[in-house]
C-alpha cells in the first residue's frame, strides 16, 4: 500500500482529559498489563497506517466477538508508522497485537522475522494459504519457512492516460492502439517521443523514478541476490533500464514532478503530464490531485508495458510482543479473507490479494465514474492475474527504491548527466546496504 489515497473516516476516541477519571478509564476500555479491558474483554491493539478501510469492519468484528475490545492506532503516514515499528522492536515492548507493514518495508521486517509468530503455527486452524495470490504469501515467508504476514491489499499495475492530451498530439486514442502502445517499454518511450514534439507543451509521464522503479521491479532479480549481496552494478539489467529512462528524461518526455510531494499534485491538476503508472489505488490519487475539472478527462486501460506489475499492498503481522497471538492472528485472518477484502476496497481503494476476492460478482462489477464509469474491478482483477512472480527483496530494497535511486533521478532531471546521476545512486546505495 504505497501513497494512497485517503478517505478519512471520524473514529470516536476517549480525549486525554477525560482518562484523568477511573470512571473514564472503564467507559474507555483501557487494559491491564494482562492485556484485558476493565470489564474483562480481551483488548487487541490493532496498528495500520492510510487507509485500509477497516473502520465498520472493526465494528463488525466486535459485535460478533463480545469478549474482544480492538483498539485501532491509525497513522497518517506510512514512514512515521513504520518507524516506531522499527524502534518497538528494538526496545523489545510497546508494539501492538497486530501489525501492518507496507511491501516496501517487508523486507526489513523479513530480517527481523523472529521477532514476529509464525502464522503457520498460531494462526487458525484450517486455514488455506491458497486464499491469497502464491507470490503474496511467498512474499512474506522467510528463508526458514515461517510465514509472518497474511497479505492484505495488492496494487496491480495498468496505465492511465489523457486522452484529449493523446488526441491533441494526434497519437491513436482507440482502445486496441492505446493498447498496443503500451504494451513494451520500447513502445511506450518511442510514443513519448512522437508526444513531445508535436508541440503540446506537456511531458508524457509524470518522473523518471516512477517509470524506473516500474521496470526495475519486473525484473527477475533486482538490487539484491538471495544472500542479501548488493548486485546494483553486476545486474546489467539495472543500468539498463537507468539508461533507458535517463535517455528519456533527455528528451523531455518526464515532467520531473516527484510523486507524493505537492508540486505533483500541482502538476496533475494542470495537466503537466499524459500518462501515469497506474495501481488500483492510483485512481483515488488522481481523483483528489487531478479535481473534479478533469473528471472524464482521465482513462485507464488494462495494459502495462511488458505484461503487468504490482506496486503497493500490505500485510498483517502478529509480534511476539502480543499478549494474545492466537486471538490477534484469527483478527488478521478475518481481516484479511475475501469478504472483508472486497469490503475494504469498497471503502478504501485497497485492492484484495485474495484469489476468491479476484473473481467475486461485487469486486468485479465496481465501476469508477471519474474514468468514465470504467469497470475498475474486472479491470485490476485482470491485471493482478497478469503479475504471478514477486522479486526477491533484500534488507534495504526499499529505501533503494525510494530514496537511492528516486534521489539520483531527480538530480539527472535536474540537470546532472546520466553518468553523474548512475555515480551518485551506486555510492549511495553502497552506503545504504553496508
Amino acid at each position: 500500500m504505497r501513497h494512497r489515497s485517503s478517505r478519512w473516516v471520524k473514529v470516536l476516541a476517549c480525549t486525554a482529559a477525560l482518562a484523568a477519571t477511573a470512571a473514564t478509564t472503564a467507559a474507555c476500555g483501557s487494559s491491564d498489563d494482562s492485556g484485558k479491558t476493565a470489564d474483562g474483554k480481551i483488548e487487541l491493539t490493532l496498528a495500520t497506517f492510510n487507509e485500509f478501510g477497516y473502520e465498520d469492519l472493526i465494528s463488525e468484528y466486535e459485535a460478533a466477538h463480545s469478549d474482544v475490545k480492538i483498539v485501532h492506532r491509525k497513522t497518517g503516514k506510512s514512514d512515521a508508522h513504520h518507524q516506531n515499528l522499527y524502534t518497538k522492536l528494538a526496545a523489545g515492548s510497546g508494539l501492538s497485537d497486530v501489525e501492518a507493514v507496507e511491501e516496501g518495508h517487508l523486507s526489513k521486517v523479513l530480517a527481523r522475522s523472529g521477532q514476529f509468530n509464525d502464522l503457520k503455527e498460531i494462526g487458525p486452524s484450517g486455514l488455506d494459504t491458497n486464499r491469497w495470490v502464491k507470490w503474496k504469501v511467498d512474499s512474506a515467508t522467510d528463508k526458514n519457512g515461517h510465514l509472518i504476514g497474511y497479505g492484505t491489499d495488492i496494487g496491480p499495475l495498468a496505465m492511465c492516460y489523457r486522452k484529449d492530451l493523446l488526441e491533441a498530439a494526434n497519437l491513436p486514442t482507440d482502445p486496441a492502439a492505446v493498447k498496443d502502445m503500451f504494451s513494451s517499454w520500447d513502445k511506450y518511450f518511442a510514443a513519448g517521443e512522437r508526444f513531445t514534439t508535436a508541440g503540446t507543451g506537456k511531458a508524457w509521464f509524470d518522473s523518471g523514478a516512477q517509470i524506473f522503479n516500474a521496470m526495475v521491479n519486473q525484473e527477475e532479480q533486482g538490487y539484491y541476490d538471495k544472500d542479501d549481496k548488493l548486485v546494483v552494478t553486476s545486474n546489467p539489467v539495472i543500468k539498463e533500464d537507468w539508461n533507458q529512462v535517463t535517455s528519456a528524461i533527455s528528451k523531455g518526455l518526464s515532467a520531473k514532478l516527484p510523486f507524493g510531494q505537492p508540486e505533483w499534485t500541482t502538476g496533475a491538476k494542470n495537466s503537466a503530464f499524459a500518462t501515469k503508472t497506474c495501481p488500483s489505488w492510483m485512481l483515488g490519487v488522481i481523483t483528489e490531485s487531478a479535481g473534479p475539472e478533469n473528471k472524464g478527462k482521465w482513462e485507464v486501460i488494462d495494459a502495462f508495458p511488458e505484461g503487468g506489475g504490482n506496486w503497493g499492498g500490505s500485510f498483517l503481522t502478529v509480534p511476539k510482543q502480543s499478549k494474545h497471538p492466537k486471538e490477534a492472528a484469527e483478527l488478521a485472518a478475518w481481516l484479511t479473507a475475501p469478504e472483508q477484502q472486497v469490503k475494504a476496497f469498497s471503502t478504501a481503494g485497497t485492492f484484495p490479494s485474495q484469489v476468491e476476492a479476484l473473481s467475486s460478482p461485487e469486486l468485479q462489477a465496481m465501476t469508477n465514474e471519474y474514468f468514465n464509469g470504467v469497470k475498475a474491478g474486472e479491470l485490476f482483477a485482470k491485471q493482478a492475474q497478469a503479475f504471478d512472480k514477486a522479486q526477491y527483496k533484500g534488507p534495504a530494497s526499499g529505501q533503494l527504491q525510494d530514496e537511492v535511486f528516486a534521489n539520483a533521478l531527480q538530480a539527472v532531471e535536474q540537470g546532472k548527466s546520466s553518468d553523474e546521476g548512475w555515480t551518485q545512486a551506486v555510492e549511495n546505495a553502497e552506503k545504504v546496504a553496508k
